[in-house]
């Protein structure tokens, strides 16, 4: 099939090179010239493990290319997936200004029936406008459907080729046959390709994101007070995991949520309730709550330095808002450098793949590491945001002979208390309790 994605963001190339995997002629399009020129010659602009070896191996073999002249992509293809960025407006609605224009642009170059498939995250009612957009100008026949994405940043190949499912908004059989043929290589295992009405499958991009949100805060939440009370969180999570009602998943206690979905669709939905009318009283109480989240290793911190953080030197452990991501878009661990440099802090910083995109945040202001053991040397403490796996099992002796003090604050809980403690440090995770080294 003949396909066409507009945006090559980090949904858009997924899309794009995993579509190319399945046998398909792929052109991602984009109006970012130094973003293409890149891509042509195999530079990706985001870290994503296994996309690589797709875009070198689809675009060898002719089925992937990349291109500025995104009419020429519309006119060449059949389908054409919009999947261009919605960022929140300034009163957390999705701005739609991309989404439209490319729908604009469609119309314009409707040289044959096409089927047009919004895949950015938008809100309910957004096929329809555009819809409208391309009825203005055209009197070719065409299709507009709704598809949202559910890729994991860190496992997005491994989502788009073997999904939980495939949720697709349409409103005619035949926009509906289209999407089964070109999704029918990736559900042959027998997950299922839910068809819908539109306006439902817009809601449930919304509403998925937004119920792991959900989790996330509660389990933060629950952590916190599990730390007042003497609880252990880790125990708590697996006695309510092995419910069926509950599940395993997501109940992990951390610093918060970041991303590019979770803050941003969470916004969205509490803006769409607020102009429907609609009180949605627990998603504003999840936002609240992970704000709040994001300071916890900040203020564990400060109460180790009896306040005085002025001149302490940290080293930080991650950057990206999760593993296997370069992406530190609302990551806590911006929030917590943050606020160290704020106390005066001088701030040593390593991630394995979010230093170029932390950068254009921090700037020069703090001390990037090229190794992990590198950020430690002098440092008064370690505070771990991100759980890369290296972080996962270090040498805990190296560890305690570069810093200046055996302090561990771990936002990630990837250590045993109790070992950490017969080796002397000071450990300090979430709803767990504190190990000082001098008990």
């Amino acid at each position: 099939m003949k396909v066409a994605v507009v945006g090559t963001g980090y949904v858009g190339l997924v899309v794009g090179a995993c579509l190319a995997e399945a046998g398909n002629d792929v052109i991602g399009a984009d109006l970012d010239e130094a973003k293409i020129a890149g891509l042509s010659a195999n530079r990706l602009p985001i870290y994503e493990p296994g996309l690589e070896p797709l875009v070198v191996r689809n675009r060898r073999d002719g089925r992937l290319q990349f291109t500025t002249d995104v009419a020429g992509a519309i006119e060449h293809s059949d389908i054409v997936f919009i999947a261009v960025g919605t960022p929140p407006d300034e009163d957390g609605s999705a701005d739609l200004r991309h989404v439209l224009a490319v729908a604009r642009t469609i119309g314009e170059h409707m040289n044959c029936p096409k089927t047009v498939i919004t895949k950015s995250t938008v809100p309910v009612g957004t096929a329809a406008k555009v819809r409208a957009e391309i009825a203005t100008l055209t009197k070719q026949p065409f299709h507009v459907c709704s598809n949202p994405e559910f890729l994991k940043e860190g496992a997005a190949v491994e989502d788009f080729m073997k999904p939980d499912r495939v949720v697709v908004g349409v409103d005619s059989p035949e926009a509906a046959r289209v999407l089964e043929e070109l999704y029918a290589p990736f559900v042959r295992t027998g997950n299922p390709l839910i068809f819908m009405d539109i306006r439902s499958a817009e809601m449930t991009k919304y509403a998925a994101n937004a119920l792991l949100a959900t989790r996330i805060s509660f389990m933060n939440e629950i952590a916190n007070l599990c730390e007042r009370v003497g609880a252990d969180v880790d125990q708590v999570r697996r006695g309510i995991g092995y419910d069926r009602r509950i599940g395993h998943h997501f109940l992990f206690p951390g610093v918060g949520y970041g991303g590019s979905c979770f803050p941003k669709d969470v916004k969205a939905l509490l803006r769409a309730g607020t102009e429907q009318g609609v009180p949605l009283d627990v998603l504003e109480a999840v936002e609240a709550a992970n704000e709040r989240q994001k300071r916890v290793l900040f203020e564990k911190l400060r109460r180790h330095f009896d306040g005085r953080l002025a001149g302490a030197g940290v080293a930080v452990w991650g950057l990206a808002f999760k593993a296997e991501t370069d992406d530190v878009r609302e990551s806590p661990a911006l929030v917590l450098v943050e606020e160290l440099l704020r106390a005066g802090a001088q701030v040593r910083v390593h991630d394995p793949a979010a230093h170029d995109t932390a950068r254009r945040v921090l700037g020069d202001r703090v001390t990037y590491a090229g190794h992990a053991y590198e950020a430690l040397d002098g440092a008064d403490a370690l505070a771990i945001v991100t759980e890369w796996l290296e972080y996962r099992n270090p040498d805990f002796d190296r560890i305690k002979q570069l810093l200046a003090r055996p302090l561990i604050v771990d936002g990630r809980n990837l250590y045993d208390p109790e070992r950490l403690a017969r080796l002397g440090f000071t450990y300090d995770s979430i709803g767990r309790r504190s190990i000082c080294a001098s008990s």
